[in-house]
């Protein structure tokens, strides 16, 4: 399986090209094709000093999308809408969004575009044959580089279709020690995606680090 990461140079895309390339082809993507290799080189170097293998490929985020079956959209909800009106090609794509619309003052909290979330958003932008899946929501940006830790977290899934749920769920459970859940349809998006801000305001107020969630 072949999985693309658009925004695959930023801290989340990075984390997830490490984490994800031993397992699977990995195609990271970036508005700069020459930033997108570098991160590759980056990635593989850590992986090799912990003794890893992986398949990585550094190209453009148009690239990635179109050489993908799974394209993971790894950038900041303000940068989602511009970022698709340039992509193309998502048709029969699983689509993965672990996309927050989030806004701070004094605290974070849960700020939802119209369509009542992210992944309903991308859903609407995107063609009716490609299949958007929210997951990977609640992870700490940070959790992701750490490969001497393992990722001890539980990871909802929402989505419309059960094959493509199947498939995000079973990338989720190659990832550490991740485990799958399902969330329900994509419209229980917005639930998932409202826990970050919780998650980061129980971080900042309690001075904790990478709070994240386990189902027990």
């Amino acid at each position: 399986m072949k999985i693309g990461i658009v925004g695959g140079t930023g801290d989340i895309g990075e984390g997830m090209a490490l984490r994800l390339s031993p397992k699977y082809d990995v195609i990271v993507g970036s508005r700069e094709e020459v930033k997108a290799v570098a991160t590759c080189e980056t990635c593989r170097e850590t992986l090799q000093v912990q003794g890893m293998e992986c398949s990585l490929v550094g190209v453009t985020n148009q690239h990635a999308v179109d050489e993908a079956d799974v394209v993971v959209l790894a950038i900041p909800f303000k940068h989602v809408a511009p970022t698709l009106n340039t992509l193309t090609g998502f048709e029969d794509k699983i689509v993965v969004s672990p996309v927050n619309p989030i806004e701070r003052t004094n605290y974070f909290y849960y700020a939802p575009p119209p369509e009542g979330s992210a992944a309903m958003m991308i859903k609407g932008m995107l063609p009716e044959s490609a299949t958007v899946c929210a997951a990977f929501n609640n992870i700490a940006a940070n959790k992701w580089k750490m490969l001497d830790e393992e990722l001890d977290y539980s990871v909802a899934v929402c989505c419309d279709d059960d094959g493509a749920k199947q498939k995000v769920m079973e990338i989720v459970n190659n990832v550490s020690r991740l485990r799958a859940y399902d969330g329900g349809p994509l419209a229980a998006a917005s639930i998932v995606e409202s826990v970050t801000p919780l998650l980061l305001n129980i971080a900042r107020f309690n001075k904790m680090r990478d709070v994240g969630v386990k189902f027990v």
